[in-house]
């Protein structure tokens, strides 16, 4: 792809964009499973701490939230190897690759949710409420520009490769 409006496209069957698709996709949440794995395990480990009986009710309220979010980001990224499970040898993978993207989606949502809401614990805990807000109201907006900003940039301007 050499400049703005050409569009790339591969020498390859239906049946192999689908394999290709599929194997990007695990690809990309190999990364994303050990990260919001590592996060839910910690945030799992907060209430057994000395120092959390100390948290406010409206910083419990948000360490619950965030668990939540980190729970359900988890679901999202481990579910497309249930979905697999559950569809080997169905002759079902253009099915499993756009359920899964959609569930790998949702995930990163959820995921963006959880670490917000563990930096603002974090800041809220350390610094104060003032500054937790100010620091997650950065982190989404980094998030935001960041995760969302170049992929809807490079469809808004036609740059689109054939998935």
């Amino acid at each position: 792809m050499s400049g703005q409006g050409e569009t790339y496209e591969r020498d390859e069957s239906e049946q192999e964009r689908i394999d290709r698709n599929w194997s990007e996709l695990l690809q990309e949440l190999r990364v994303t499973q050990t990260g919001v794995q590592i996060l839910t395990a910690f945030l799992l480990t907060i209430p057994f701490q000395q120092r959390f009986v100390e948290l406010s009710e409206t910083q419990r309220n948000v360490y619950l939230v965030t668990v939540g979010f980190a729970a359900l980001a988890t679901g999202l990224f481990i579910a497309p190897v249930s979905y697999h499970r559950l569809v080997f040898r169905r002759r079902q993978k253009d099915w499993l690759v756009r359920a899964a993207h959609q569930s790998a989606l949702l995930g990163l949502i959820c995921l963006a949710f959880a670490i917000m809401g563990a930096v603002w614990l974090v800041f809220d805990f350390v610094l104060g409420r003032t500054a937790s807000t100010i620091v997650v109201c950065l982190t989404a907006a980094f998030y935001a520009v960041l995760w969302w900003g170049p992929p809807m940039n490079a469809s808004r301007s036609g740059l689109r490769e054939q998935s």
